[in-house]
């Protein structure tokens, strides 16, 4: 009579297999999170590490940057180094510290490269618009015309790596086309001090990736589509696992005003201080530093799909423009986006 025990070697290493990888799948680390509210939005923060980290202290570190970057950045808090650059009515050289400069460096560079369109000196006109507060309007023509006379980045220079300079003492300077990117960037190293290779950085729909989920698979961004009050998706990218990436949307359909039958976009044209009018609703901008492809999403939506696709492969930047025709989207990209094998959209 044969025994009902099974002794068979391969069973036991199959079983010995099984418990460890139950083990395993366990222990296995999870995704960390963190959100709350800032620079007039909200942040989400996803990140996961194989080694024992101190999440109270990532925390604290990552609240302490975002309070640092405030306090120098912010358009909306009067003791900003910011605005209080801006109420500093004289043409004396100014020190706003190494980060203000080094927006403005960049700024500049994307500036120029767009004939003027973007500018970070037309906070004068989003006030005018209203785009600052709660009642978006159309503006008086004249007013529009005054404070045309009072914007333009080559009235800003940069004297060195922490001072700069108006050369028209009520020159005015609206950081907030570039310093949500930047700030991404910054709560990313600031992870990556505390050993964190792993993780999803997000504020106000602006994001940065690097590394994967614990089960390997890639981080999966999601861009909506370009529509008021329309939350469906538009595509999906998938991130690399090896690398930063950052990823940036400007678009027309969260901000806006309709007036007599036209609609009216906070994206502002620098060069006649009027909002844009073509029908390019929508750009990402998909590049490792983040600080640079914000800057650009606005860059490129200001200057219309036509212009912008110009630019973009000027200057290899790469970029998914986004049209709205009647109830048609029409999508295109920049030369470098199509090149671009890091990360696929679909």
């Amino acid at each position: 009579m044969k025994s009902t025990q099974n002794n068979s070697p391969l069973l036991k290493v199959l079983t010995v297999f099984f418990i460890l990888s139950q083990l395993i799948a366990c222990s296995a680390p999870s995704i960390q999170k963190l959100e709350g509210a800032a620079q007039g939005t909200t942040y989400h923060i996803s990140y996961w590490s194989k080694k024992p980290i101190d999440n109270a202290a990532i925390a604290n570190a990552v609240k302490n940057e975002l309070d640092n970057i405030d306090k120098t950045l912010s358009n909306y808090r009067p003791d900003s180094v910011i605005e209080i650059f801006n109420s500093t009515e004289n043409t004396d050289s100014q020190e706003v510290g190494s980060q203000i400069v080094k927006l403005v460096r960049i700024a500049q560079t994307v500036s120029l490269a767009s004939q003027g369109c973007y500018d970070l000196t037309m906070k004068p006109l989003f006030d005018l618009w209203g785009f600052r507060g709660e009642a978006p309007a159309m503006p008086d023509e004249a007013m529009i015309q005054k404070l045309q006379a009072r914007i333009g980045m080559a009235k800003l220079d940069i004297i060195d790596d922490s001072h700069l300079r108006k050369q028209q003492a009520d020159l005015k300077v609206d950081l907030s086309s570039i310093a949500q990117g930047y700030s991404v960037g910054e709560i990313s190293k600031v992870l990556e001090q505390m050993g964190i290779t792993d993780y999803l950085v997000e504020i106000g729909g602006e994001l940065q990736t690097r590394g994967y989920k614990p089960d390997e698979q890639a981080w999966r961004i999601a861009l909506e589509k370009p529509l008021p009050g329309d939350m469906h998706m538009q595509k999906r990218i998938t991130m690399p696992k090896d690398t930063q990436m950052a990823v940036m949307t400007s678009g027309t359909y969260n901000h806006y005003f309709d007036y007599q039958g036209q609609r009216y976009s906070h994206i502002l044209d620098a060069r006649n201080g009027r909002p844009i009018t073509h029908d390019l609703v929508s750009v990402t901008v998909i590049h490792e530093d983040p600080t640079i492809a914000d800057a650009w999403d606005t860059a490129l939506l200001c200057l219309g799909q036509k212009e912008g696709m110009q630019a973009a492969n000027i200057a290899h930047i790469p970029a998914l423009f986004i049209q709205q025709q009647g109830a048609e989207l029409i999508e295109s990209k920049s030369d470098a986006l199509d090149t671009l094998d890091k990360i696929t959209i679909e």
